[in-house]
């Protein structure tokens, strides 16, 4: 019996954050079953509408509701909780709690926040048709009950019969109750029930309900039903992509709505065709549902997928919901669980589909844009979730393959390229709105304004017309009359404050036309490069400033330090602009464009800003750009959700000497040669880091990032960013940032800490790069984020090629002429960064030394611990200038800390240095240690084409008192290509090897001396 939650919402939420908010989300529990709702940043009204099922054994137990708000960095705040037990469920009617809203409780009476906030949701039994397995013989095998029935539970969650039959086998008297309650159900004359009172006639009796369920709900056409969910759409924004990656991304020909029919139609012959060509069989294609009171649209479809090499055939389904369809935007997120594969009780995959309107072709036909995101949804925790992970990467790679193939079959597929060369068409097609001034000056003076003023200044001059002059009294003389009571004074003072805003306004007018004839449009650009190119369409929704209830907005492009204008629409909160912007040719892409959108208020006063937006070419798809609407970003634009529509074009005019003659000027500024980069590096380089296909490898360097612990990674540099990544004992760490976000770079000298290397500090504008915050060191009051890096090979060469990146991308003219380089070059570097960056997958470790010491393993663990042990026996090895880090805590019982020394002349007679990352951790038996080493080499020759990882292995013998077992394993990690990797690996190897002799021999006497 599956207990069903689905968790709608929350309110009033305290909040968690500094901001004024919180990121909650919700955790279920039941027995040892767990799952947990999405994020929803910052929110304390939160809305998830996700929906869990739970196998209940006990009806005892209870189920625990946690609110809890996620921290990045540190453990997740608890925000409330509340506990419902199972037999409060069953107990009630219709076996259903819900929707109902809940307190949401602390976690003791002594907590300060009493108020917790409430949480929306609905708890009911979904009576499955894993109830019959009760009453079935085994010989029926699993098939049968789920052919039998078709109610619309049974479609969406199938219960195994094996787990059933293990669950008899666990727990024989409360499935003998829970037998009992559930009999009662379809039998609620009888005060007595057991699994006996379940017959033929009373089972048919549950499908013929079911089955007039299913055809009430299924009796609208598939068209009416998106018409439905259309007239429900309350303008919500479409789902972001899933974080497993995109699988599928692409224009077709075809409007969105035809397309949305051809892929989820139930009349649609595509699944079909799909199934046949990959192999699945037994589909069932379930008929589109509404539920929750008609608010979700579902369906379910089940199927066999084919058997692998790996995996043999299994049952799959998959649930598909719709999260949006307002007649333009679909979007559709698909379940897919396989209970019957190793694990698949513990997973879900989830794959969401999203159909957008594309940019309008040159022959005017309309097109849509699909993308398949996925990710993997774990409902309990699992030791292999890597393993799955990797199997579920591959496998959706090879389905989606298949599927854009057969979707490319039956849709004509669009190549942006084309669209890109049709930019001249598009931009010819747009023609700016004809405007009279005449128009223009009836509809902006139009207003209560102007209007009393005419009126009070007619009035006036009727006045004077008709009265007489009056006779000089007081202080008046000829030519001078004041008012002659406080009535007059006051009419005069209104009089005059009326005259001062009617000129300001047509003074206002006057300057806004001169301005709106001067505007950027139609300037064409110069230049041959990268050239920028913007057609400013409308926008909507604008916030309105003024009295009259609207607006006088124009907009700013600010890109490379230059800026483009567009005129001022009078009176407009959805203003339509059609102007074309071009950029000058610019040697490098660029990284980044501002748009601002003012309100006009004079040519003297400060304009006020109606919102802002930033568009990111390294985050964004060219081709995507091609048509866009650009959410604006502040107060006013997001109270009102004001957007603008934008066709942006960044072409390259130079050809495809772009690479080679911007490394040869960089050349000049690094004083050094830099190597073209391979298509298979670079393409390596984009996919590790998401950047558009026009971005390339500079170079590479081996470096430790500092933070709490120096972490060991490779920095890449390219013309627009710099970016480190490190994959160290399993955990990946990855960022960059622009060369425009920098403010400063300086070098610190070298210290202790950071072993002898000296250090390159690079700090950040006010509140910029806050995608990388995770990898700074420290970030200042002001916003100000620091990012330390050490312990380069070739420190030099590093060094002048990052000033002269950053000086090439973020310093004006003025300011290249007042950088100097601090620090002269002192010898000539030993070896060149000329390899080409292979990838950054696992070592592969094989043993290299394995032997049973007469030490206990206590006294061995002492050689790692950074005592006097420690340092003798390292000293007496060859290591000069031992140093080391204490051992700190990075979570749990697992440490880190780091090494440094050189190489006695015996050891290598090059004298080079090693700075060493080691971690520990105990065995999972307690009984001994594991001891993970990556090592780098400086100053021997080729040392920054590979790193060293070791891993010791010591834990007690069980046949000595006083004894334990040592493993080493040992791994090279190649950073760069080289012709002499057998050679190096088996240097490596035979020295390595005596060097461990010596080592533990060396531990043996210190322990025999004592």
């Amino acid at each position: 019996m599956k207990l069903s939650v689905r968790v709608i919402e929350a309110r009033n939420l305290p909040a968690m954050d500094l901001n004024g908010f919180s990121d909650p989300y919700v955790r279920l529990q039941l027995g040892k079953q767990r799952t947990r709702t999405k994020v929803v940043k910052k929110s304390l009204n939160p809305q998830w509408g996700e929906e869990f099922g739970f196998r209940v054994e006990d009806l005892k137990e209870e189920l625990l509701v946690s609110v809890l708000d996620e921290d990045k960095y540190f453990n997740d705040d608890f925000v409330g909780q509340l506990k419902v037990p199972v037999s409060q469920v069953f107990d009630s009617e219709n076996k259903s709690l819900g929707p109902a809203w809940y307190p949401l409780l602390p976690k003791n009476k002594k907590s300060k926040n009493k108020d917790c906030g409430e949480i929306l949701l609905t708890i009911y039994f979904s009576l499955n048709n894993s109830f019959i397995d009760l009453n079935w013989n085994d010989d029926h095998g699993s098939n049968s009950p789920l052919r039998s029935f078709n109610g619309p539970s049974n479609s969406t969650s199938p219960v195994r019969t094996e787990e059933i039959a293990s669950s008899k086998e666990e727990k024989p008297y409360s499935q003998k109750s829970l037998a009992g309650r559930i009999a009662h159900i379809f039998n609620k004359h009888s005060d007595t029930a057991s699994t006996s009172s379940l017959e033929a006639p009373e089972i048919a009796g549950f499908e013929v309900y079911d089955s007039k369920s299913d055809d009430q709900s299924s009796s609208d056409t598939f068209e009416e039903v998106m018409r439905t969910m259309e007239s429900k759409d309350q303008g919500s924004e479409v789902p972001s992509n899933l974080p497993g990656g995109v699988v599928l991304d692409q224009l077709y020909q075809i409007a969105p709505p035809d397309l949305n029919s051809l892929l989820f139609s139930p009349d649609s012959s595509f699944y079909k065709s799909l199934a046949d060509l990959q192999g699945t069989t037994e589909l069932q294609l379930g008929s589109w549902k509404f539920e929750d009171g008609g608010e979700i649209l579902k369906r379910v479809v089940t199927y066999i997928k084919a058997a692998t090499k790996l995996v043999k055939a299994v049952k799959a389904t998959e649930e598909q919901t719709y999260l949006k369809a307002d007649g333009k935007v679909f979007s559709v997120l698909a379940s897919v669980s396989t209970p019957d594969v190793m694990y698949g009780s513990t997973f879900k995959v989830e794959v969401l589909y999203c159909i957008t309107p594309g940019p309008e072709l040159p022959s005017g036909e309309q097109c849509s844009h699909l993308v398949v995101s996925w990710r993997m949804n774990f409902l309990q925790s699992t030791m292999m979730k890597g393993m799955i992970e990797s199997g579920a990467r591959q496998g959706i790679k090879d389905s989606f393959e298949q599927y854009a193939n057969l979707l490319s079959q039956n849709v004509t597929p669009v190549d942006s390229k084309e669209l890109g060369s049709n930019k001249e068409q598009v931009l010819a097609s747009l023609q700016a709105e004809p405007q009279s001034d005449w128009k223009l000056a009836v509809r902006y003076f139009a207003n209560f304004t102007v209007v009393s003023t005419i009126f009070m200044g007619l009035y006036v001059l009727v006045h004077i017309w008709l009265a007489t002059p009056s006779t000089i009294q007081g202080l008046e003389f000829v030519g001078l009359d004041l008012p002659d009571s406080i009535g007059e004074f006051i009419v005069c003072g209104v009089l005059v404050l009326q005259g001062e805003r009617l000129l300001r306004l047509i003074s206002r007018f006057m300057q806004a036309r001169v301005q709106k004839g001067s505007g950027d449009h139609g300037i064409k650009a110069q230049g041959d490069g990268w050239l920028l190119t913007v057609a400013l369409i409308e926008g909507i929704n604008l916030a309105a400033v003024d009295s009259s209830g609207s607006s006088d907005p124009y907009v700013v492009f600010t890109c490379n330090g230059k800026t483009r204008t567009s005129s001022i629409k009078f009176q407009k909160s959805d203003p339509q602009w059609n102007e074309i912007f071009e950029f000058d040719a610019m040697n490098e892409p660029p990284s980044v464009m501002d748009v601002e959108v003012y309100d006009f208020d004079g040519p003297f006063d400060e304009a006020t800003s109606l919102g802002h937006a930033e568009i990111n070419f390294l985050k964004s798809n060219i081709s995507d750009l091609a048509d866009v609407w650009v959410p604006l970003q502040g107060k006013l634009a997001q109270a009102c959700q004001s957007k603008i529509h934008l066709r942006i074009f960044l072409n390259n005019t130079r050809g495809g000497n772009v690479v080679k003659e911007y490394l040869s000027k960089m050349e000049k500024e690094v004083g050094k040669k830099i190597n073209v980069r391979s298509p298979q590096t670079n393409s390596a380089f984009q996919k590790l880091f998401v950047l558009p296909p026009e971005e390339f490898l500079i170079n590479d360097f081996t470096c430790h990032l500092k933070r709490k612990m120096p972490l060991q990674g490779r920095l890449f540099l390219s013309p627009r960013i710099i970016g480190f990544h490190t994959n160290l004992f399993g955990q990946r760490t990855k960022f960059f940032f622009l060369w425009e976000d920098i403010e400063d770079i300086q070098v610190v000298p070298p210290t202790l800490s950071s072993m002898g290397s000296p250090i390159i500090v690079m700090t950040l504008r006010p509140g910029r790069g806050m995608d990388a915050r995770h990898g700074a060191k420290t970030q200042d009051e002001e916003g100000r984020l620091k990012f330390h890096f050490q312990s380069f090979v070739s420190f030099n060469v590093a060094h002048r090629t990052i000033m002269a990146l950053w000086k090439a991308r973020s310093l004006s003219p003025e300011q290249k002429v007042q950088i100097v380089e601090e620090e002269s070059e002192t010898k000539s570097l030993q070896t060149e960064e000329s390899g080409s960056f292979l990838g950054l997958d696992d070592v592969s470790m094989s043993e290299v030394y394995s032997s049973a010491l007469s030490v206990p393993t206590s006294f061995l663990t002492e050689l790692f611990n950074g005592g006097e042990l420690d340092r003798r026996v390292m000293e007496k090895v060859g290591c000069l200038n031992y140093s080391y880090t204490p051992w700190e805590s990075e979570k749990g019982d697992v440490y880190e800390r780091q090494i440094y020394y050189r190489f006695d002349k015996h050891i290598s007679r090059y004298r080079g240095e090693v700075t060493s990352f080691q971690q520990k951790s105990p065995l999972s038996d307690k009984n001994g240690w594991l001891i993970e080493e990556v090592m780098t080499l400086h100053g021997v020759p080729l040392g920054d084409y590979f790193n060293l990882h070791l891993r010791y292995q010591i834990e007690d013998l069980p046949s000595k008192s006083k004894g334990c077992n040592v493993q080493v394993f040992l791994g090279i990690a190649w950073l760069k290509s080289t012709k002499h990797q057998k050679r190096i690996t088996k240097n490596i190897l035979k020295n390595l090897q005596d060097r461990l002799k010596d080592i533990f021999s060396a531990v043996e006497r210190e322990f025999a001396e004592r």
